[in-house]
């Protein structure tokens, strides 16, 4: 009886992992649309820094960001017993801020320089002269970069926390638990691989052997383009996401854009091609339709606020 107890019991528990890695996966998948931006983001925080404190700066801003997780994964799994209900508004809003912060960006890189904001860090960073301003400059890079994270972190627990709406409570904690802490991990590891590639590629170039510095000169040569790379991705990813949020939200949307799926079937040669690419494409012009609009209703509200003012 008691051997038998203990198999019913491993099997349960076997059961569980099993379900737990497999909503992991689902959950890890829907939330890499932020990780994208998440990545750049960070990574951006240490412009104007000197080197030999970009990974203190990093790692305090992972700390940070465990401190949000710790805020918001138990405010989310109390979410989810006293008011189950509350989660696909939250979706939503999650996904409408994706979309909007998708949509600022766009605005702010064609409408206003984007570039101009790293370049002023750095010009800023190289005004600073005592230990004291350096350390105040660096504070506020790492309160900037936490508030930020917050956010995005914010936008991974609530898509997370839909993904596992029907699971039972137990399942719910362990999955937010393992997003929060591999997502973090993930993350801020990557980031501070990224920052430290240009002192790698510095290091190969002083290398004897030729191989060695052909590859550093290569490295310093790829690493802003990979930083560009990843805000744009980045981009995309929160228009996807984000439009894949607001449409599974309005059950006649996403019809609709089942249905206009499968048109492309029927165009001869390339249908097959296309036809798994449309629902994707549609919900990246409803994210950056949604995105356009918020972003719109953003400003005219500041307009009308500043023109109360006066």
């Amino acid at each position: 009886m008691a051997a038998g107890s203990l198999l019913t019991l491993l099997d349960d528990i076997a059961t569980l992992l099993d379900d737990v890695s497999l909503m992991t996966k689902v959950a890890a998948k829907k939330t890499a649309g932020v990780l994208g931006d998440d990545l750049a983001l960070n990574a951006q925080q240490v412009t104007g820094v000197r080197a030999s404190r970009e990974l203190p700066i990093v790692w305090a801003v992972a700390k940070g960001s465990l401190r949000n997780k710790l805020i918001l994964v138990p405010a989310a799994l109390l979410i989810s017993v006293i008011a189950p209900w509350l989660i696909t508004p939250l979706l939503m809003l999650g996904g409408a801020f994706l979309c909007y912060e998708g949509a600022e960006k766009l605005a702010h890189k064609f409408l206003h320089g984007g570039a101009e904001a790293s370049k002023e860090d750095v010009r800023a960073a190289a005004k600073l002269k005592t230990k004291e301003e350096r350390l105040a400059f660096e504070k506020d890079k790492i309160k900037g970069a936490v508030r930020t994270d917050f956010i995005l972190s914010a936008e991974i627990i609530a898509i997370t926390l839909g993904t596992v709406a029907s699971a039972s409570f137990t399942q719910q904690v362990v999955v937010l638990a393992i997003i929060a802490v591999a997502i973090t991990a993930a993350v801020y590891g990557l980031v501070a691989g990224i920052v430290k590639l240009d002192d790698l590629g510095v290091y190969l170039t002083e290398r004897s052997a030729s191989f060695a510095q052909s590859i550093g000169r290569g490295i310093l040569w790829a690493a802003p383009y990979l930083m560009k790379l990843l805000s744009i991705v980045g981009t995309i990813a929160m228009f996807l996401v984000g439009g894949s949020i607001l449409t599974h939200g309005v059950p006649f949307i996403h019809h609709a854009i089942e249905n206009l799926a499968e048109a492309p079937a029927d165009i001869p040669g390339v249908g097959a091609i296309i036809q798994p690419l449309a629902p994707m494409l549609l919900n990246f012009a409803c994210g950056l339709l949604a995105g356009a609009v918020v972003l719109g209703a953003v400003q005219l509200i500041k307009k009308l606020r500043s023109g109360g003012g006066h």
